[in-house]
């Protein structure tokens, strides 16, 4: 085939898919702007609205298992354009509702309907890229995720003052449909391989790998990792912004922005490190590790309200809070190649159920201190909260040092 036609049927696969992940993560984070709207509108506490705002991630966990099988028997393609029309659906619902259940029903379609933008697009790279090629265009599709939190920050703030919340919702439905007509009559058909398991064979593979010590020495440090991250980025950090650094609504997109633009360059930066340090005989988990210690600490000076470095530790935040990603590719490589879809849902749904209990969890931290005489939350409410997150990661650390020394000893006798 001619390189300009390769490329063009690359492009085909490509842009779909990105745009799809885009969406996925500008979802995710979006309430983090539109939180003092939602809770002014329909008079919603900071549990409800942790609650609500965490029906994403309950959907979008409990599909991950089934999800792997779907992929590959029926294809990328034709999985993700469907389940796209549940995340539109959804918008518009959320658009719609005028009590909490009605948000998060709302909430829950989108986070079911997004479930296959990742796994999808890593799928379909699978199939049409060469193999050496991945690791950057997989990158590159993170990236577009991150682009996705970046237009959810000011620009979106931007958007309020055209529109209100509902409006933007009604927007994104449409929007949302259109990606998923581009990646139904856009990306190209591809036969694929059966495997011939049996739907037995395929449960005695998840089993396999949940009862592995392999999986269970790194799961619970990038599912810990990743819970924190996702559930502050993309509710907690813009709340805390404004009651904690005492920030305006302008300024907090501004920051919010910042942390976004650090993670796309969290994404790009820390998978070069690893990289270029694995050559050089250090294994990607001990980068990994080594980047989620920082993150930890980050919280920690977080939680300390170390608010004179309130924007350099947000930028920080988003930097190393994307090296809770390197893990997947660490695990899917220690399991036979059959069961590597398998390993990665697996993990996908603990972070995704994590990530639920942590959104809530906090929310409902925050709801045991009155509010501030400004409408806000108690500063001291975010503290124990963000305290909270910090000790289960620490925990999980310790897990995996444990784990790691039991496993090298086993080796050596």
């Amino acid at each position: 085939m001619p390189p300009s036609l390769a490329l063009g049927k690359n492009l085909r696969v490509f842009i779909p898919f990105a745009l799809g992940y885009f969406l996925s993560y500008l979802y995710r984070v979006v309430n983090a702007v539109l939180a003092p709207d939602l809770a002014s509108e329909l008079g919603i506490g900071p549990s409800e609205l942790g609650l609500l705002t965490a029906a994403y991630f309950i959907t979008f966990a409990a599909f991950q298992l089934p999800l792997g099988v779907l992929l590959d028997r029926f294809g990328p393609r034709k999985i993700e354009s469907f389940l796209l029309i549940f995340a539109a659906a959804g918008a518009f619902v959320f658009s719609r509702a005028e009590s909490v259940s009605g948000l998060v029903i709302g909430r829950a379609l989108i986070g079911f309907g997004v479930s296959a933008c990742l796994m999808a697009a890593f799928k379909a790279f699978v199939l049409w890229f060469r193999r050496e090629r991945l690791p950057l265009i997989n990158g590159i599709q993170m990236a577009a995720g991150g682009f996705g939190a970046l237009t959810a920050t000011a620009p979106m703030e931007a958007a309020l003052g055209v529109t209100d919340w509902r409006g933007v919702f009604f927007i994104l439905s449409i929007i949302t449909l259109a990606v998923a007509a581009a990646v139904f009559f856009v990306v190209p058909e591809k036969e694929m391989e059966q495997n011939g398991d049996s739907i037995k064979e395929q449960i005695q593979g998840i089993i396999q790998v949940f009862s592995s010590l392999t999986f269970w020495r790194i799961a619970p440090l990038t599912v810990m990792s990743q819970a924190a991250f996702l559930a502050i980025q993309g509710l907690w950090s813009g709340p805390w912004l404004r009651d904690v650094a005492g920030m305006e609504r302008d300024m907090i997109a501004q920051v919010l922005l910042m942390i976004a633009a650090a993670m796309v360059g969290g994404f790009i930066l820390m998978g070069a490190v690893a990289e270029r340090l694995s050559r050089l005989g250090i294994k990607p988990i001990v980068i990994a590790a080594a980047g989620m210690t920082a993150f930890m600490i980050t919280q920690g000076l977080l939680i300390l309200e170390a608010t004179s470095w309130s924007r350099t530790l947000w930028v920080l935040f988003g930097i190393f809070g994307t090296t809770g990603i390197i893990p997947y590719a660490v695990l899917s490589q220690s399991f036979p190649l059959h069961l590597s879809g398998r390993v990665n849902t697996g993990v996908n749904l603990l972070v995704f159920i994590a990530a639920f209990s942590a959104q809530w969890g906090i929310g409902a931290i925050i709801n045991l201190w009155p509010g501030t005489a400004a409408g806000g939350y108690a500063p001291a409410g975010y503290q124990a909260g963000f305290a909270m997150m910090l000790c289960l990661q620490v925990i999980a650390l310790l897990w995996f040092v444990a784990a790691s020394i039991r496993m090298d000893r086993n080796k050596t006798y």
